[in-house]
């Protein structure tokens, strides 16, 4: 099949090693080798991260091109992560696309993390696919290092209506797993014992900060103080109530992104909302938003479970789209661990 225009994308803003490749907007391969590597340190360590990437990028850039059946010679551009992650990560995967780009004599397209996940919302798995949000829509982007509420009106249009003060929702996730005892990372853990739980067992706070600003600081001290009065009383406290635990730190948290997002919808006017960023893959999250959507009218945008953790393919749409668009500067831009929208 002839292709008009065909893209590999790379990521490695944070510990995954990902490398994908679009064309014509419809994704061809997805490949992503994860580092277990960190799980007993209860946390990314990012030298060590970094020394994976350099061991696994070539590897699985080779394994996502022969999935995709596309020869390097065949492609037009490549896409690189070039922030917000990790110094480390975001170097190595920068200077493997710089490199070949180089090699190749094709255009090299820097790409914003964060704009990744709300375009991955664009990704076809099959040329027929047409079921895509119209903008203007709200994207409510949550993972481990970020809480946003955005406003898209157009690819490269991203306006920040809000977002965490403090530390971000899925770090409150992974925080109040490492809390518990439980393995990193803790996110999907405590997803998984909240079904089992009682969201009512223990009154945590809901913070309620002025416009469409989060913080979840404060609750991830209020869980902590839990923890400690109840295991100073009870040794057994948190076995005996991890499933109410969890429940209950989720129900929280998921009152604090409702809430905003919800305000948000009614200051806008905007009934079309998805969702984006490692923590959408949270049931709780999902099985929520899709409640409020009945109730409200809204349109609801959830990606499929492969496009919420970090992985290539949004990389390499957002790629895509620049290229088509003419909307890119051709070059390496030296990564930046902050990069903002």
């Amino acid at each position: 099949m002839a292709y008009r225009s065909i893209i590999l994308g790379i990521e490695s803003s944070c510990d995954d090693t990902s490398a994908a490749v679009i064309a014509d907007g419809v994704k061809l391969s997805n490949v992503t080798a994860n580092q277990a590597i960190h799980e007993k340190y209860g946390g990314v360590v990012p030298e060590l991260a970094g020394r994976a990437h350099q061991k696994n990028i070539v590897p699985v850039v080779d394994v996502a091109l022969k999935e995709a059946g596309i020869s390097p010679a065949e492609l037009t551009a490549i896409g690189y992560t070039r922030g917000p992650g990790l110094m480390g990560s975001l170097l190595v995967g920068g200077s493997f696309a710089h490199g070949l780009s180089l090699g190749l004599n094709i255009p090299l397209i820097e790409v914003n993390h964060m704009q990744g996940h709300v375009l991955a919302h664009f990704i076809k798995e099959k040329k027929e696919d047409a079921r895509i949000p119209q903008f203007p829509f709200l994207c409510l982007t949550v993972s481990g290092g970020h809480t946003q509420i955005l406003k898209v009106n157009g690819y490269f249009d991203l306006e920040v209506l809000g977002e965490t003060q403090d530390d971000a929702a899925g770090e409150a996730f992974d925080k109040g797993a490492k809390i518990m005892g439980l393995p990193y990372p803790g996110g999907p853990h405590i997803d998984r014992l909240a079904t089992e739980g009682n969201p009512n067992a223990f009154d945590l706070p809901v913070s309620n900060m002025p416009g469409l600003t989060f913080s979840f600081s404060g609750l991830k001290t209020a869980f902590l103080y839990l923890i400690q009065k109840g295991v100073k009383a009870n040794p057994h406290f948190i076995q005996e109530n991890q499933a109410d635990l969890a429940a209950s730190l989720q129900a929280a948290i998921l009152k604090m992104l409702l809430a905003k997002l919800k305000r948000a919808a009614k200051e806008t006017r905007i009934s079309t909302i998805a969702i984006a960023g490692g923590v959408s893959a949270n049931r709780g999250l999902r099985k929520t938003l899709e409640q409020q959507a009945q109730k409200s009218g809204w349109e609801l945008f959830i990606p499929s479970f492969e496009y919420c953790t970090d992985n290539a393919a949004m990389i390499a749409m957002t790629a895509y789209l620049k290229y088509e668009s003419g909307d890119f500067e051709t070059g390496y831009l030296p990564p930046l661990a902050r990069l903002k929208l």
